[in-house]
């Protein structure tokens, strides 16, 4: 049985690991002062070399090399034996497997024992964030005074798991993703060596869907590889389950172009040729995010063909920033929702109607004719700098006040006169004002459809709830300020929002009466107090 190509190249030197020179100088540095720490940490993502760079470690420690800025060397009985698997000082324990107390005693009785074959029993403790709570205590006092034969070296991929007694004991070294281009030039020479046949662009799409592993890339070369023949672009993405880069392009101009049918569209086909929908939205948010990059002027950092530059250039002209960060947000939440998996287009299309939505409440860019306009004169018009305007905003001769972050430019007129703010009021025209609030804000709208009125006089407006958690979400400033909005075309005074939980309305015959800025009032609307009515039965039903 032949090995996976990920082990075959698996580094055996210094020399050979990429991507983390911040660690290998150090570590290199440590071995040849002969001041190696007894306990390391290695975190970061898959695949960018950690497991290996613990191999490397123990293999220089107990390298025989004379010169020790030479090890290792790979030519001494250890080095060989660490290479063929065969070195019984190199102890590999994978926590996933062994997370009990039980297992850490036993390691901890057994190092006690000296080494066999080298100078240095050394410990590689893999993914050592699955040990239990008991199993990270029974390990401290090992890891602050270990024997002078032992080395640790523990490898996690979620740091934030491990115990602040466990980090400060070890010496940690952080390990990165390793950029594009690096991946690049190693599949380079390992397709060169193997006899592998790739085009540039499937090589490139290789290198970008491994996200910074070295690894993955390594392992999707070896699985395109089992074809037997020239490996295309069409070929790689048609395996590795990816959309074409065209269709992510016409993804982003039918956003841009409001076209609902032909995004749809766009997404069904992909979809039916085999495309993953996680990963088609993870391409998306690449996408996004590039053109993100060029809004910010960053796209120098952007490693892109010309005719794909120009064309996104264009694109990111006609967004802005504010809306392409609604745009990633969504379809980051399509890449990473497995409450989706139950229909597989779910998540790619509600990313793509909100993002449509989105659309749909800010005014359209500039056209090119347009921009290729010069603006009125300031005499004629007052035009914000950034902001989104038609054609016909920019001739009007009206100067509109700059517009809050997030929402229109044009502020929605009042459908009828403004009134007083009272319960009655507000009542006649509550069912339109959960409307208008849905139009602008989906969430907004959903959480008004589950709130009851409890009070509203004197311009204060108290909402109920039947859940802690409601009321919360209501109670931020985002959901606050677009019922404000719409709640300001109906009525005169200026609205001061407060919720609570509660499950009675200001309708019902029991509702409280609140005094304006009294004791009641300031609880509710200051220390989210709750409203609860309690009823004292007289003397007479108590007797019997």
């Amino acid at each position: 049985m032949s090995q996976a190509l990920y082990r075959i190249w698996r580094p055996t030197s210094w020399e050979e690991v990429v991507g983390q020179d911040h660690i290998i100088q150090t570590l290199k540095n440590a071995v040849a002062a002969d001041k190696v720490s007894q306990a390391y940490l290695f975190a970061g993502p898959r695949g960018t070399g950690k497991t290996t760079t613990a191999r490397l470690l123990a293999k220089a420690v107990n390298c025989l090399e004379a010169e020790l800025s030479k090890r290792p060397c790979n030519a001494c009985e250890n080095c060989i034996a660490v290479n063929e698997g065969r070195f019984l000082d190199l102890i590999e324990i994978d926590a996933a497997s062994n997370t009990s107390v039980d297992d850490i005693r036993e390691l901890r009785d057994n190092i006690n024992f000296t080494p066999s074959q080298g100078r240095f029993k050394v410990y590689i403790i893999d993914e050592v964030h699955m040990l239990s709570t008991s199993a990270f205590n029974a390990l401290l006092k090992t890891l602050e005074e270990p024997p002078s034969h032992v080395i640790f070296v523990l490898a996690t991929t979620e740091i934030h798991k491990i115990p602040a007694t466990v980090l400060s004991r070890c010496q940690r070294h952080e390990f990165r993703r390793i950029p594009v281009q690096t991946i690049i030039e190693k599949l380079h020479l390992l397709c060169a060596q193997e006899h592998i046949e790739i085009e540039e662009e499937a090589l490139s799409l290789v290198a970008r869907q491994a996200t910074g592993s070295l690894r993955d890339a390594i392992s999707l070369i070896d699985q395109l590889s089992s074809l037997g023949k020239t490996i295309t672009l069409a070929t790689a993405q048609n395996i590795l389950g990816t959309a074409t880069s065209q269709a992510v392009l016409d993804l982003g101009q039918a956003i841009q172009d409001r076209d609902s049918a032909r995004g749809l569209e766009i997404i069904h086909t992909a979809l039916d040729a085999g495309t993953d929908p996680r990963q088609f939205a993870r391409q998306v948010v690449d996408y996004l995010r590039n053109l993100l990059v060029i809004k910010l002027n960053g796209s120098k950092d952007l490693e892109l063909l010309p005719e794909v530059r120009s064309l996104m250039e264009a694109h990111a002209q006609n967004f802005s920033t504010e809306q392409l960060i609604t745009h990633i947000n969504q379809f980051n939440a399509a890449a990473t929702d497995l409450k989706a998996n139950w229909h597989p287009g779910l998540g790619l299309e509600l990313a793509f109607a909100a993002s449509i939505s989105a659309l749909a409440e800010q005014p359209k860019a500039f056209n090119a004719e347009v921009s290729s306009k010069p603006l009125p004169s300031t005499t004629d018009q007052t035009v914000t700098e950034g902001a989104f305007a038609t054609e016909t905003e920019i001739s009007a001769p009206k100067v509109s006040p700059p517009a809050e972050a997030g929402e229109s430019i044009k502020a929605p007129q009042p459908t009828s006169a403004q009134v007083d703010f009272n319960l009655k009021n507000l009542q006649e025209r509550w069912d339109q004002i959960k409307r208008e609030v849905r139009q602008l804000d989906q969430v907004a709208g959903a959480l008004l459809n589950s709130s009851r009125i409890v009070s509203a006089e004197n311009g204060l407006f108290i909402l109920g709830f039947s859940s802690d958690l409601l009321r919360e979400k209501m109670m931020t400033e985002k959901m606050l300020r677009t019922v404000r909005k719409v709640l300001s075309k109906y009525f005169i005074q200026e609205i001061t929002i407060n919720c609570i939980v509660s499950s009675k309305t200001a309708s019902e015959s029991d509702a409280v009466d609140i005094v304006p800025n009294g004791l009641v009032d300031m609880t509710l609307r200051e220390l989210g107090g709750r409203v609860r009515k309690t009823t004292t039965k007289n003397a007479n039903e108590k007797k019997e």
